[in-house]
């Protein structure tokens, strides 16, 4: 019999894993809308940030295709979804950790009211989608001169 040496730190960082994995689930919502909502397998980390002319949201997403990936925008929520795929086991070859996540992805944000739904651009590069959404005119603010008298 072989006695293998416990650590309880090593114990701690498992329940850690198997907990994140637990809360980073996001429900994705469905072409219809159903009642119905997918899980998805895990979410990729996103930055918001806003202009005087737009809000930018960039998402990294390395290791996914730009054919594997979807944006859309309905009912003032704008929803990115798509899906990284898992190297397909190779004879021969042993895997000794893995951390990276894989399967589907969605995260969904609600679009503020200034936005303009009507002019979304997203670009993928190097791993991170950037999504811009333009300000719509009546929402950028104008600079009234004041006389005095």
């Amino acid at each position: 019999m072989n006695l293998v040496k416990w650590d309880p730190f090593k114990e701690l960082e498992d329940v850690s894993s198997r907990l994140n994995r637990i809360f980073w689930r996001v429900p994705a919502r469905t072409e219809t809308d159903r009642e119905m909502l997918a899980v998805a397998d895990w979410a990729p980390s996103v930055d918001i940030s806003e202009t005087d002319t737009a809000y930018l949201v960039k998402a990294e997403i390395p290791g996914v295709k730009k054919e594997d990936v979807k944006v859309t925008i309905q009912d003032g929520m704008l929803t990115l979804q798509g899906e990284r795929k898992q190297e397909k086991e190779e004879k021969g070859k042993k895997f000794h950790r893995i951390e990276r996540c894989y399967g589907s992805f969605a995260r969904s944000f609600r679009v503020p009211d200034d936005a303009d739904e009507n002019s979304v651009k997203a670009e993928f590069k190097d791993g991170v989608l950037n999504v811009t959404l333009s300000k719509s005119e009546k929402a950028k603010p104008k600079q009234i001169n004041v006389s005095v008298s």
